[in-house]
């Protein structure tokens, strides 16, 4: 299986914006191309090796994830094929599976987390305050609860090299306006809602995940960058779950587990990770994606 680390071979585009595992080139001034690479990062810091197979495996799942909730919100997808806008049929080639050409987007400053379990930096403000970024839980939940309901729990986007900031929605509502940050929360809780019924049919909790939203030119709201993925989600097989404890998962927090074991202070630059992380956490993200993309999605009601 084919490795990306960097994505240098990209030099027919400019290169416009490079994330943590993902790199956007311009098309023009409204298409960009957007790679997803094979890096991983864990405490907002990227590590040095690649987890081969990661970026066909977000790119897949995000776009079945896109896809499915289109009758919910548009998303970034445009349908134009790598292939248009790549002149080197090998590097096309190379790229199909990871990249997607998207619209361009004025990204919100705002991470659009959704709980549906008490875990997570969920769980240490609870411990602390009884509530989640404001919101007041009821007394007596252990770690890994079902929330009565799925909470809103934003968090403001850092800028490189620094930690998102969990907020109340009161500050959303200061970033991007009341109106904004309404639907964003509506259209977030309902994406959740809906993921999390699929899922469910299939064995396994979506205990919590994120959005990034952007804006088209007529300021109409856009799902964008991932969708559902063990990078921005937290997966648990339902038959591992048990409140109380923290259930295994096919998603990064494995690799986290491992990280809070070592003598790292969480700065870059990241340990290395041994071979056999390395492979279990390619297994994890595969199985999530076979088990999350296969057979018929579910209605949305």
């Amino acid at each position: 299986m084919s490795q990306i680390y960097t994505t240098e071979m990209v030099s027919s585009l400019p290169l416009i914006h490079q994330g943590k595992v993902r790199d956007c080139f311009a098309i023009d001034d409204d298409h960009m191309l957007m790679v997803a690479s094979d890096r991983l990062s864990a405490f907002d810091v990227v590590l040095p090796d690649p987890v081969p197979g990661k970026g066909m495996l977000l790119t897949r799942i995000s776009n079945f994830w896109f896809e499915n909730t289109s009758s919910i919100i548009d998303n970034h997808l445009t349908g134009i094929p790598v292939s248009e806008v790549i002149d080197d049929p090998q590097l096309a080639g190379l790229l199909e599976d990871r990249a997607v050409v998207v619209h361009r987007l004025k990204p919100l400053p705002v991470e659009a987390v959704v709980r549906g379990y008490l875990i997570g930096s969920g769980w240490n403000d609870y411990l602390l305050s009884g509530t989640v970024c404001g919101l007041q839980l009821p007394m007596g939940l252990q770690q890994a609860d079902k929330l009565p309901a799925a909470l809103f729990t934003p968090s403001t986007k850092a800028v490189a090299g620094e930690h998102d900031e969990n907020v109340d929605f009161e500050a959303i509502i200061k970033l991007i306006g009341r109106k904004l940050a309404c639907k964003v929360r509506d259209v977030s809780i309902r994406i959740y809602e809906f993921a999390s019924r699929h899922a469910g049919k299939r064995g396994i909790i979506i205990a919590d995940t994120k959005f990034e939203f952007g804006l088209d030119s007529a300021g109409e709201l856009h799902l964008m960058d991932e969708a559902l993925t063990p990078d921005s989600s937290r997966f648990w097989p339902q038959e591992s779950w048990q409140p109380g404890t923290s259930p295994p998962s096919f998603d990064k927090q494995f690799v986290r587990d491992y990280l809070e074991t070592l003598d790292w202070d969480k700065q870059a630059p990241g340990p290395v990770l041994p071979p056999e992380i390395i492979q279990a956490t390619a297994q994890k993200y595969a199985q999530a994606c076979n088990v999350l993309t296969s057979g018929p999605i579910l209605s949305d009601t």
